[in-house]
C-alpha cells in the first residue's frame, strides 16, 4: 500500500509481514533486480534515499525499510524482542512479502551487522552482500579483544545499554545524539532522525538493539559475493577491524576504503557510495 510520495524521490509505503508492519521507501520497476537496504543507529530507511532513488531510475527494484523498533507500527516493548534472530527474521519476512526468493542485500552500521548474519545463516537467499562501516562481527570482536585502538573506539557501546541512555541522549536538544554524526551529514537529515527518535518509545526501542546483547554470538564466515565499504576516518571502526574483515569471507570479496569519509558513508558521500554499489551489483 503506497501511503505517499514526493516528486523526484522514492515512494513511501508500508510492508505488512508475518512478523509486523514496516514503513519503507521504494523505487524502480516491479520486475527489476531486487535490492534490499538496511539502515543503522540512530537513523532510518531514508538514510538510503539517494541510493534507492538512483537504483530505481537505473531499472533495479530498490526497497529500504525502517527496521524493528524504528517503524512506529512495529515497536515491541520487550528487550528480548530485539535479538539477532528476530532482526534476521524481519529481513526474510520483508523479502518473502515482496516475493523475492533471491535478492541483493545492503546494510550500513547495525544494518550491516544484521546483513552479515543473514548472509552467514541464509546464503541461499542472497545474490550479493554489501556491508558499509560495520565489518563482519567476528572481525570486529577480534579487534576489540586484540587492538587497544578499537577498544577505545567501542567505548560508547556499553553506555548505550545503560538505563539513563535515553535521558542523556535527548538532553539539551538531543545534543549527545546529534554528536553521533560529527556534523558530517546534512543538518536536515540529523533533525529528522532526532525528531523520529524523540517520539514516545522510539529511542528506547532503538537502544534495545544494544541491550539485547546481539554481540554474544558472532556468525560464521560468509560465502556470498561481498563488498565491504569503510570510511578511512570512521570514528567507531578502526583499520584493524576493517582489514580483518577479509578473513571472514570465503568467496568473492571486495574491500573499498574511502578516504576523508567517516562512519556515515551513504549520506556523507552519496554519489561515491552509489557508484560503488551499482558496480558491485552489476
Amino acid at each position: 500500500m503506497v501511503v505517499g510520495s514526493l516528486p523526484g524521490v522514492s515512494d513511501h509505503r508500508q510492508i505488512t509481514t508475518a512478523a509486523g508492519t514496516f514503513d519503507a521507501i521504494e523505487a524502480g520497476p516491479d520486475d527489476g533486480q531486487p535490492v534490499l537496504f538496511l539502515h543503522g543507529f540512530p537513523q532510518a530507511a531514508v538514510a538510503w534515499e539517494h541510493q534507492v532513488d538512483v537504483l530505481g531510475h537505473a531499472g533495479l527494484r530498490a526497497v529500504a525499510f525502517d527496521q524493528r523498533g524504528y517503524s512506529p507500527s512495529f515497536r515491541p516493548a520487550d528487550v528480548s524482542d530485539y535479538r539477532m534472530a528476530d532482526l534476521v527474521g524481519d529481513v526474510l519476512a520483508v523479502a518473502d512479502t515482496l516475493g523475492w526468493t533471491e535478492f541483493d542485500l545492503v546494510g550500513h552500521d547495525l544494518g550491516a551487522t544484521v546483513a552479515w548474519h543473514v548472509a552467514a545463516e541464509h546464503p541461499e537467499r542472497l545474490r550479493t552482500l554489501t556491508a558499509v562501516a560495520n565489518p563482519h562481527p567476528s572481525a570486529l570482536a577480534a579487534a576489540q579483544r586484540e587492538d587497544e585502538d578499537q577498544r577505545a573506539r567501542s567505548q560508547h557501546l556499553p553506555l548505550l545499554k545503560e538505563r539513563t541512555a535515553e535521558r542523556r541522549l535527548l538532553a539539551d536538544g538531543a545534543e549527545a545524539l546529534r554528536r553521533f554524526f560529527e556534523w558530517r551529514i546534512p543538518q536536515s537529515a540529523v533533525d529528522e532522525y532526532v525528531a523520529r527518535l524523540s517520539e514516545p518509545g522510539a529511542l528506547t526501542a532503538a537502544l534495545n538493539w544494544f541491550r539485547a546483547d546481539r554481540w554474544t554470538a558472532a556468525p560464521d564466515p560468509v560465502t556470498t559475493p561481498t563488498m565491504f565499504v569503510w570510511g578511512g576516518e570512521d570514528q567507531a571502526v578502526g583499520s584493524t577491524a576493517a582489514l580483518g574483515c577479509a578473513k571472514w569471507v570465503n568467496g568473492l570479496y571486495r574491500f573499498e576504503a574511502v578516504d576523508e569519509v567517516t562512519h556515515w558513508v551513504p549520506e556523507e558521500a552519496p554519489d561515491l557510495m552509489t557508484g560503488l554499489l551499482l558496480d558491485h551489483l552489476r
